[in-house]
């Protein structure tokens, strides 16, 4: 029987992939890429599954699962080792599930991506979209991505001042192969992250006042972890099986960038590169009439507007893809009717579009 992507997605949609491969090295990983590759087979290269929407039709080529492990850290448990520069350079492998790196980060005393605890995924899927969440982006942390590149056939190892990260973005996004997947594939990533007891300064005013601390302050990591899961879990972005508002991409569509004086009034802005500004999806999506919950009346209401979140779709069960599609679009052409912003999907689309 085929396999389903929906047994494979946060979103629990998605048909059938046409040829399944689940690679537990990195050899196997780059053995099943390149054998499609020759074969002018389509591939789709799958991790945690939490950030892809994947057409009812499935995939009409090879899915490769990662399910690589790994973690190897230059200092010991105790904080001992051959670090010279104060801290831990920690390497994982792609297929390590994200959230359980953060918990031993924060248990070990490896210190800057504490604020990211509780996000879906895996660790190889972290530098392709720069994930970021309550003042930190995995920029910050990253010394060096490893990536087997589609188009020259090898392995290559790239700085973190040559990965191009922007605000959820990075090369390994935008330098493309095909239609389905990205020309590096991420196989190991290399964190340089600091040694201590406390957090890295808190940089997002949420998570500040939820630990009761200044911005620019320090918390006890597992202060800092707690507070995240609980402001995430509180939001529906932590994932839990029983719990609707948790079956989703996480926030679907990005917080756009805009010149300044297209900013709606009382809208939150925050400076970007470019001369830009950052404003509030969710504040653009609650005020041009979508609140939590939307959806939740109609029809079957297999879908609807998390009723803890307005920026997560969610899957209410018995949903088609083409249902979240349908929303994700009412709520793009509302927001852009209201105020003239084009709102950005976040998660890959995979066989669809909005």
């Amino acid at each position: 029987m085929a396999e389903r992507l929906a047994d494979h997605t946060t979103l629990r949609l998605g048909g059938a992939a046409r040829a399944w491969v689940r690679a537990t090295t990195d050899d196997e990983v780059v053995a099943a890429v390149t054998a499609a590759d020759a074969a002018g087979e389509p591939v789709l290269v799958l991790g945690g599954g939490s950030n892809l929407v994947v057409a009812d039709e499935g995939f009409a080529g090879t899915v490769v699962e990662v399910a690589t492990r790994g973690v190897s850290a230059d200092v010991d448990a105790a904080g001992e080792g051959d670090s010279t520069c104060g801290g831990a350079l920690v390497t994982v492998a792609a297929g390590e599930t994200w959230d359980d790196l953060v918990a031993r980060a924060a248990e070990r005393g490896w210190v800057g991506i504490e604020a990211l605890s509780g996000i879906p995924g895996s660790v190889g899927a972290t530098p392709i979209q720069n994930v970021g969440a309550y003042g930190q982006e995995v920029a910050q942390t990253i010394a060096s991505v490893r990536v087997w590149d589609r188009k020259l056939r090898g392995i290559r190892t790239f700085a973190v001042a040559d990965c191009g990260f922007g605000y959820r973005s990075s090369r390994f996004k935008i330098d493309r192969y095909d239609a389905h997947g990205g020309r590096h594939l991420v196989l190991s990533v290399t964190f340089q992250l600091r040694q201590g007891s406390l957090s890295a300064p808190i940089a997002y005013g949420e998570l500040a006042r939820a630990l009761g601390v200044e911005i620019g302050e320090r918390a006890p990591l597992a202060d800092v972890r707690a507070a995240v899961l609980a402001l995430r879990g509180g939001k529906g972005m932590v994932l839990d099986a029983a719990d609707h508002d948790t079956w989703s991409a996480g926030s679907f569509f990005t917080n756009p960038l805009v010149p300044a004086d297209q900013v709606p009034d009382g809208a939150p802005a925050w400076p970007a590169d470019g001369g830009l500004v950052k404003t509030s999806a969710a504040w653009l999506i609650e005020h041009a009439g979508f609140g939590k919950g939307y959806g939740l009346d109609r029809g079957a209401g297999r879908v609807a507007l998390s009723t803890k979140h307005t920026l997560a779709l969610t899957n209410r069960g018995g949903a088609s893809t083409e249902d979240l599609l349908d929303l994700a679009r009412e709520v793009r052409a509302g927001v852009e009717g209201a105020y003239g912003i084009a709102l950005v999907n976040e998660p890959v689309l995979v066989g669809a579009e909005l």
